[in-house]
């Protein structure tokens, strides 16, 4: 109609209003009526002659599909409903992409690969639009430091700034599979923060959250913020990354979806899935030999699997697991993650703690949001006897990446280093923290029964370690300290000794 009327007299001119809704009708005697259609009703009626109101529901389906851009109206109240309606209105004649730079679609990286778009400002106040563009430039600084992700530098994604937007038309001229977008709000001297990752090849949200805080500082709120969505988009990337790899066809495999099938069978923590991991891995490495992380990643399944007493490793399992820990520190330079898995396993087998604390304190000054390197470099604080040390680094992980799918291994650390430090209650609290989102990790349950051996509770220290012994019927006490290793300060070692001979495990 619109291009109709474009050598029509106003006077004469027919202009239709539509509202379009999602939702349930009722069909009765071939009328049909409810909340739905009520809906769309009053939507028509909030659109200008020629043009269309859309309710969220109906947006949502449509906001990345279609050539068209969106005006945000916000929530309006609307005659007979009970709850505010969020509205959308279609800016006819404007096509997102007639604003967006023009050239063909980038081939995606092999790598996953990541925008951060300008954040949208709220309230109009100049200050505010400032305070905006800081957050997504730090943002952007804090998720380039992470070495498995491809990451558009700021000055690409701002050409997108005060601009209308179809994400997936964005992911194409920039060729990438991932968008965070945003907002920011200010109200005083309180600001709130809101972000959403997006799959841009599916249009799925993976991720969205909030951040309140005071404008007292505000490059210290902006540092803390970039610091919160690293950490919270970290796990949930990583993990969209493994269910793509797991949807691929065998045949068209490459090292580094043979590294995220491994990943995805690590987070399982079975027995089976561990030594399939393996196997996994050493795939990767036929095809590409120097892939630093799955090399690092063979030796932290090796120190899985002895950890847990699972299968028995041969002298050249391990000398496997230390070959390609140390290969993998050659070739990883700038990769905190691969470092730290590296280090754990040196530490480990090799018994080479001061080396692999330098290593740590290295890959932490590389990338000091990286969660995972934390968790490393507290579980060796509080094997070392240094608790306080241990509690502080593995407290910033837990808040770096609150939502990890190993963060029960913070939990151990945690637990382990209030043991080191004689506070046997809450090494309990921790270690049941940890048992709680993986029940099989031994060495929560291990701590768990000599915290409470020796707190004299020797009965529930017995019931706890048939736990142990279902999971590792072969464990000693001899075994456990060939366990522990020289990675283990003394007088750590004695504690945990003396707490499972007291509950009754053999020598």
């Amino acid at each position: 109609m619109a291009e109709r009327n474009v050598n029509v007299l106003p006077d004469h001119r027919i202009e239709f209003r539509m509202g379009i809704n999602l939702g349930d009708i009722i069909i009765e005697d071939g009328d049909i009526f409810g909340d739905g259609v009520n809906i769309a009703a009053r939507l028509e009626a909030l659109a200008e002659p020629g043009g269309i109101c859309l309710s969220a529901a109906a947006h949502e389906q449509v906001r990345d599909r279609l050539d068209l851009a969106f005006d945000d109206l916000g929530e309006q109240q609307v005659k007979n409903i009970a709850r505010p309606v969020r509205t959308y209105s279609v800016a006819l004649g404007i096509s997102p992409r007639a604003a967006l730079p023009v050239g063909a679609p980038l081939p995606l990286p092999d790598k996953p690969s990541i925008a951060v778009l300008p954040f949208q400002s709220l309230s109009g106040d100049p200050e505010q639009e400032y305070f905006a563009d800081g957050m997504v430039e730090e943002i952007t600084t804090a998720i380039a430091r992470l070495p498995w992700l491809f990451v558009i530098a700021r000055n690409s994604s701002f050409t997108y700034k005060s601009k209308p937007v179809d994400v997936k038309q964005v992911a194409r001229e920039l060729g990438v599979r991932y968008v965070l977008e945003g907002s920011v709000r200010k109200a005083g001297q309180r600001v709130r923060i809101t972000g959403q990752l997006i799959d841009a090849t599916t249009g799925n949200h993976i991720w969205a959250d909030r951040f309140d805080g005071a404008l007292d500082d505000i490059f210290e709120l902006q540092d803390r913020v970039a610091a919160n969505v690293v950490g919270a988009i970290e796990p949930r990337l990583r993990q969209s990354e493994i269910e793509r790899a797991a949807r691929k066809p065998t045949a068209s495999l490459d090292a580094y979806d043979f590294y995220l099938r491994a990943l995805a069978q690590v987070y399982r923590y079975t027995e089976e899935s561990l030594a399939e991991a393996v196997v996994l891995l050493r795939k990767a490495l036929a095809i590409d030999p120097s892939y630093a992380p799955a090399a690092a990643s063979v030796g932290w399944c090796r120190a899985l699997q002895w950890t847990q007493g699972w299968g028995a490793l041969s002298d050249d399992d391990i000398a496997e697991g230390v070959r390609l820990a140390r290969q993998a520190l050659e070739a990883a330079r700038d990769d905190p993650d691969t470092m730290a898995w590296a280090a754990n396993t040196l530490s480990f087998f090799a018994g080479e703690a001061a080396q692999a604390a330098a290593v740590l304190d290295r890959a932490l000054a590389l990338n000091p949001n990286a969660a995972t390197t934390w968790i490393c470099r507290g579980l060796l604080y509080a094997l070392r006897n240094q608790p306080e040390p241990a509690i502080e680094v593995l407290e910033r992980a837990s808040r770096l990446s609150p939502f990890d799918p190993l963060g029960y291994w913070n939990d151990c650390g945690l637990a382990f280093a209030h043991f080191a430090a004689r506070r046997f209650e809450q090494a309990i609290e921790w270690a049941d923290r940890a048992l709680h989102d993986q029940p099989r990790v031994i060495s929560a349950i291990r701590v768990k029964v000599a915290a409470l051996a020796h707190l004299g509770r020797l009965g529930d220290a017995s019931a706890e370690l048939g736990r142990v012994l279902a999971i590792d019927p072969g464990l000693t006490i001899a075994k456990y300290r060939a366990f522990l290793g020289p990675a283990t300060a003394p007088e750590v070692r004695d504690l945990l000794v003396t707490g499972l001979r007291l509950a009754g495990l053999p020598e």
